[in-house]
């Protein structure tokens, strides 16, 4: 190093002296940035490892609930969906699908629902799916009351199945003989913004045969009877 310029030697020994504290520094705290390297690429190869998993996961669950499906008859049906593991959302989704059989075994579809119903961490689209089947299923075997209250909790603006709700509500009022009331519930419905055309057809349907009167504009032609049908059913997508 040149003494002949203060100036520069002393920018020298401090450039010096700070290059020797950062390889200092890097000997003594270097592994922490090995670490963290490490830490991401491992971090990064678990969530992919996760999101095979978990896609292997679904798609064995799927070809379970199909295969069951395709089983001979109800009794077979159900067994089959029976031995399939499932937890979560998927383990919602296989008591619906156990639940699909109620004319065969009433009890077990009613069970079934109840354990969607409680499940506390499943997303409306299935709890009040739930709900709303089992009122159904429940029928004339459950009170009025407890069907009422049960789809009242469903029949509020935002839920997924708010109009369906509001549907079985009205043909509650019809199994009191609350005709009028039920008239002015289902011609509300047919103006309904959530409500499908499905279903603002089918309450067309219903106020006419009970002598109402419904809009001009409200949609006809629609299925016969009361249930659901795929149009009126949200998509979770």
């Amino acid at each position: 190093m040149s003494v002949s310029n203060p100036d520069s030697f002393i920018e020298e020994v401090t450039e010096e002296v700070r290059r020797d504290r950062i390889y200092a520094l890097f000997r003594r705290y270097g592994w922490i940035g090995l670490v963290v390297i490490l830490a991401i690429v491992g971090g990064t190869a678990w969530v992919e490892w996760r999101k095979h998993a978990e896609s292997r996961d679904a798609e064995s669950f799927g070809d379970a609930a199909l295969s069951a499906f395709e089983a001979g008859d109800a009794a077979a049906r159900r067994a089959a969906l029976g031995a399939i593991e499932a937890s979560g959302l998927r383990g919602d989704v296989l008591q619906l699908l156990l639940a699909s059989d109620p004319e065969e075994d009433r009890d077990a579809t009613l069970a079934a629902l109840d354990r969607v119903i409680a499940d506390e961490a499943a997303p409306p689209l299935w709890h009040d799916l739930a709900v709303l089947r089992r009122a159904i299923v429940a029928g004339a075997g459950q009170p009025i009351a407890d069907r009422r209250a049960a789809l009242e909790s469903i029949a509020v603006p935002g839920r997924p199945y708010r109009a369906l709700a509001a549907e079985a509500l009205a043909y509650l009022l019809l199994e009191e003989g609350r005709r009028d009331e039920a008239i002015a519930a289902l011609t509300a419905l047919t103006d309904a913004d959530d409500a499908t055309g499905a279903l603002r057809a089918r309450a067309a349907q219903v106020v006419t045969a009970l002598g109402g009167a419904p809009p001009a504009d409200a949609p006809q032609g629609a299925p016969e009877g009361p249930s659901a049908t795929q149009e009126d059913v949200p998509s979770d997508g």
